[in-house]
């Protein structure tokens, strides 16, 4: 059998229209040129952890248990977000069964979700640690002391140009500096790389802008330095690089504050702590856990129907989904609220429950991705004259998380390297997100 080493690549926000513009992104059509490209089906939510997790696991967020980027944890009564840890997935990634499978192979994962403390043989991951003396911007990494010897190389991650106000190229460019060097000191057999920054300006200004072509350009140029460290180590006849993206940009035009809404009809419940309002999770009848254009609507039992009939008369929600509904979208876990809420295409789920002020929670001014309750797009932008988080929902122009329910929602999955004839991952129709790490396997297995 013919040796073959994997790279795949999570370009964010990549759309199979985009191929047709070759001369504007020469390193992604060369790859196109190579391979196959086919469109692909995501999964609901299309959100980045759950879409992750379905990419690495090959099972639905019904099954894996990541139905958004947060979740609720109804024992302790507390909201969280962007939890790294590995055993929050509920099944088996791919670097585990290739572990059973075939010993010896050697597997790495640069900056995806959900992989800290993962059984995969190289491993970097943002970390940042809170101390007395302010932010130590660090990044967890297997073996341990890989992460020092990349910023010793190539400078320190900054995390400011990963998330907020600040986020720039600079943040995939160190991602794609990371994975050139991760193949020339590991070389590993199976390598994810995310590059997450054309996610940015899509959320910014919408995914039709000129601008957002722009930014794809600066993205092909850092897939050009992956591709060009390949042919530098003599590895491109057995290499083959699997492009994807994770989800489809909509336009949108305004957000949907769902627990002002709740608390306007008595159905959220508020602790004021120094003058400022919290939600009190342990006797709220209702909350909305909000991520992008879906909400994850948690309820005490008795109040499904009253609910349900505040929900049904708001302008710009498509779908309520409760027990059968979940089911028939895959996401029927026991971490997805009561009722799960999808906006309109053209509208967005904001997590406010107050009007006023000067009685937000004290977090709702800062970028602060973990105790925030729901996902917040405004932490890229600051108010005009300060360093306070914008509350202007307008800004926000783009936006995902809407069910794949039609082609325009497909995503692209290019095959790029010396193939075999038939790939048998991809013989059973229209292709899915979940398909990819049997194709995967079939790759490395021959």
């Amino acid at each position: 059998m013919k040796k073959r080493r994997v790279i795949v690549l999570d370009v964010v926000g990549l759309r199979p229209d985009h191929f047709a513009v070759a001369e504007k992104l020469p390193h992604l059509a060369a790859l196109a040129g190579r391979g196959r490209l086919h469109g692909m089906k995501t999964v609901f939510p299309a959100l980045t952890l759950p879409v992750q997790a379905a990419l690495t696991t090959g099972v639905f967020p019904g099954q894996n248990g990541i139905v958004a980027n947060g979740f609720y944890n109804r024992q302790l009564c507390e909201v969280s977000f962007w939890e790294q840890a590995a055993s929050l997935v509920q099944h088996d990634r791919i670097w585990d069964y290739l572990n059973r499978r075939v010993p010896g192979l050697t597997t790495a994962a640069l900056f995806m979700q959900n992989t800290l403390h993962a059984d995969c043989g190289c491993i970097v991951t943002p970390r940042p640690m809170h101390t007395d003396e302010g932010l130590v911007q660090w990044c967890y990494s297997k073996p341990v002391g890989f992460y020092e010897e990349l910023a010793a190389d190539i400078g320190p991650f900054n995390l400011m140009h990963y998330w907020g106000p600040m986020t720039s190229i600079e943040s995939s460019r160190w991602i794609a500096g990371a994975a050139v060097r991760t193949l020339e000191r590991i070389r590993p057999d199976l390598m994810f790389v995310y590059l997450s920054h054309l996610d940015y300006c899509c959320q910014k200004v919408g995914p039709d802008h000129p601008v957002v072509m722009d930014e794809l350009m600066l993205v092909d140029a850092e897939v050009g330095r992956i591709v060009q460290a390949v042919d530098d180590l003599g590895l491109r006849d057995e290499t083959v690089f699997v492009v994807v993206s994770e989800y489809a940009f909509n336009k949108v035009r305004g957000d949907i504050a769902l627990n002002r809404i709740l608390r306007e009809n008595g159905l959220l419940a508020i602790r004021s702590i120094q003058g400022r309002d919290y939600v009190d999770f342990e006797l709220t009848p209702a909350f909305a856990m909000v991520d992008h254009q879906i909400a994850h609507i948690y309820l005490k039992p008795g109040y499904e129907k009253t609910v349900r009939q505040v929900l049904e008369k708001v302008d710009g929600i498509d779908f309520l989904l409760e027990r059968e509904g979940k089911r028939r979208f895959q996401v029927d876990h026991a971490n997805s609220g009561d009722i799960v809420a999808v906006s309109a295409r053209n509208r967005w789920f904001s997590y406010y429950w107050w009007d006023d002020r000067q009685r937000e929670p004290d977090f709702a001014g800062q970028v602060d991705i973990h105790r925030k309750p729901g996902y917040d797009p405004l932490e890229l932008f600051l108010e005009p004259g300060s360093r306070r988080i914008s509350q202007d929902t307008g800004l926000i122009h783009g936006s995902h998380g809407y069910p794949p329910l039609s082609a325009s929602d497909d995503v692209p999955l290019l095959i790029s390297g010396d193939l075999p004839d038939r790939l048998q991952a991809l013989n059973s129709g229209a292709a899915c997100i979940t398909a990819v790490p049997a194709l995967l396997a079939e790759l490395l297995q021959g």
